[in-house]
């Protein structure tokens, strides 16, 4: 029997998830290089400081967190069920602390400085994000976690909960791509077309997150690195599948 095939496609997965922990950490690490070096470190009193702190807390929570989150059931597929999903849950929560903490930066520099608040596109974006985020959150706790839902409302929300959790990752990448372009705009807009290191890093910093995505959905949708069905998960393949063949038409013999 040849086992070529499925090592290759192990050192495969291997391979992509290791990318795109590379990809997810170097986000950090240049969000944080360009906000302590470029922008003037970070505090939290109300300064231009304190607002460093909301892209740092925005690509870790929002993105790399939240794409962590989702990729555990690849990388954990094998594992007990419940506890992936306590993982999945957690990793989530932590990520919407974090992510409260920025929001909370953002608004409370735009405070201190009088600046308007919500009236730019990336502001729109970034809190439907985070509402939506924050929903899907409770909503995933109650249908998943709590032992009161039935088999048939779990298998009935799990495709939404599975597409809602990839459009928020899209949703939380581009609504990053808006914010490291205003911010430039702030900043340097004057120079920005020369070519200043500080836009250089940035304009990487968007082509990493936007790579960080499509290689997490390309992880999330590919058939071969799916979970394994455990009893628990085939019992609600079942409950789905009957769900939807009562909701066809059927031909009578």
């Amino acid at each position: 029997m040849d086992n070529s095939a499925p090592r290759s496609a192990c050192s495969m997965f291997a391979l992509l998830v290791g990318a795109s922990q590379v990809l997810g950490l170097s986000s950090v690490v240049l969000t944080g290089v360009w906000m302590g070096h470029f922008s003037g470190g970070f505090a939290w009193d109300g300064s231009k400081q304190e607002f460093n702190m909301h892209p740092l807390c925005m690509v870790l929570g929002m993105v790399f967190l939240q794409g962590d989150a989702i990729l555990v059931y690849r990388v954990f597929r094998k594992e007990v069920s419940k506890n992936v999903k306590i993982l999945h849950g957690v990793i989530h929560l932590l990520a919407l602390i974090i992510s409260v903490v920025g929001m909370v930066a953002v608004f409370d520099f735009h405070g201190a400085a009088k600046y308007t608040d919500m009236y730019s596109l990336h502001s729109w974006c970034g809190m439907a994000t985070l509402v939506l985020f924050s929903l899907q959150w409770v909503m995933g706790l109650l249908f998943f976690l709590f032992p009161g839902a039935s088999s048939w409302l779990r298998a009935s929300y799990l495709p939404v909960h599975v597409f809602c959790g990839l459009f928020l990752l899209a949703m939380a990448v581009g609504t990053s791509l808006l914010g490291i372009t205003e911010k430039l705009l702030f900043d340097i807009k004057s120079t920005y077309s020369s070519f200043p290191a500080e836009g250089v890093l940035a304009n990487i910093l968007g082509v990493l997150l936007v790579c960080f995505g499509v290689l997490l959905a390309y992880l999330i949708t590919r058939d071969q690195y799916k979970r394994t069905p455990n009893p628990e998960e085939e019992a609600l393949a079942v409950h789905f599948k009957t769900l939807t063949e009562e909701g066809s038409p059927t031909s009578s013999d």
